[in-house]
């Protein structure tokens, strides 16, 4: 066990998107940064989950962290594509990737990989699990680490996500359950071993809906499909199934979609893995005093549901913003944090009222319907 101290200039907590595009967009502007990582490797576990990533935030990062044209290598050709159906299985809405669009589709894993591989080797502290950050003064702080070690920095970035040990320092929000529970299935090889499903999703992205439930699933590179069952459900809902038991868990899903067709029933019927998540929100609209030598991005600042598409797009974004800010203010750190804070405010607000507001659509009474005026009536809004 260590209990040395050493010193990093900049210290970034959380080895996601949008820590590694806040540590790249450094890299390409002269300013090295340290992340610190809670996974024990860059395998530890599947990334997984399609990303659609937007012209207006997520490539804008890629393009300033110099990786767009790469990036563009690894899309899913055909994962824009989009199918909208009822708990019968009738198809109300359809729409085919024609490569035109603004928010193509790529596997979570490979831009994982693509950010990782463009940062010298050592940027990335692995197995470094936070136990908690406190201020030293003068905006310098110290991170301490499960090992028994700690590091101290002039710049503290928390990246670290929805149960960020950093975010404390700034503020005393946590995240509130919103109403709506996950659970995670996969089906591999799906055209071979589980056509119906397969016909049923298509190439990209699918959305059943009606009764405030419904199935949100992808077509992943590898074949598989991807499906997160999602409903309304009280907050202890989960804890009620064993996991552990996957029929006895398949069955205790499937009992609340008894009336729906069988080919969506086989999402998770025919699933190999079962994963249950809480889908958790910070306040709409969080904000935090500046607070000397020490900001948040991504989740961390202001994780809000999925149901808007953005989490991922929104922390890249942040990244690059906060690394362009540092490097646009090269003798005023302080400047540099307000500057970007001002505008990651409003920004995030805006995005995290979108976010509810669709998840109030999706699973309320009209779900379907109004999700079905929604794609006919502005046809590129994904």
């Amino acid at each position: 066990m260590s209990t040395s101290t050493k010193h990093v200039p900049i210290a970034i907590i959380g080895g996601g998107l949008g820590g590694l595009t806040a540590a790249r967009v450094l890299h390409v502007n002269g300013i090295e940064a340290t992340i610190f990582e809670l996974e024990a490797s860059a395998e530890a576990r599947t990334q997984g989950g399609m990303l659609d990533i937007h012209e207006e935030n997520g490539q804008k990062a890629l393009h300033a962290a110099g990786l767009h044209d790469e990036f563009r290598k690894i899309i899913h050709t055909g994962g824009e594509a989009m199918r909208l159906v009822g708990p019968d299985g009738t198809v109300h809405v359809a729409s085919e990737d024609e490569g035109d669009g603004g928010r193509p589709e790529v596997d979570r894993g490979d831009l994982r990989d693509l950010l990782l591989n463009s940062l010298p080797d050592g940027t990335v502290r692995w197995g470094s699990k936070v136990t908690g950050a406190r201020a030293l003064g003068d905006g310098r702080h110290e991170v301490s680490f499960a090992d028994g070690s700690t590091v101290t920095t002039d710049l503290l970035i928390g990246a670290d996500g929805a149960w960020s040990r950093v975010r404390p320092l700034v503020s005393d929000a946590k995240p509130a359950y919103t109403g709506i529970s996950f659970v995670e299935t996969d089906l591999p090889d799906a055209d071979n071993r589980h056509p119906r499903s397969a016909a049923l999703i298509g190439g990209g992205f699918f959305l059943a809906l009606g009764h405030e439930r419904g199935f949100l699933a992808h077509r992943e590179t590898d074949g598989s499909l991807h499906v997160y069952t999602a409903l309304k459900a009280d907050e202890g809902w989960l804890d009620t199934i064993d996991f552990q038991d996957p029929a006895a868990a398949k069955a205790a899903v499937l009992a609340l979609f008894e009336d729906w067709d069988e080919s969506l029933r086989g999402l998770v019927a025919d699933a190999d893995t079962l994963t249950p998540r809480r889908i958790h929100a910070l306040p709409v609209g969080h904000r935090w005093d500046r607070t000397p030598g020490v900001t948040l991005l991504g989740d961390a600042a202001h994780l809000m549901s999925p149901f808007a598409g953005e989490g991922a797009n929104l922390a890249m974004f942040d990244g690059a913003e906060l690394g362009l800010a540092i490097a646009a203010r090269p003798g005023s750190r302080e400047a540099a944090l307000a500057a970007y804070e001002e505008a990651l405010f409003p920004r995030s607000e805006a995005s995290a009222t979108e976010s509810t507001g669709s998840m109030e659509v999706m699973f309320g009474e009209r779900g379907l319907e109004e999700m079905v005026a929604f794609f006919t009536t502005l046809p590129t809004a994904r």
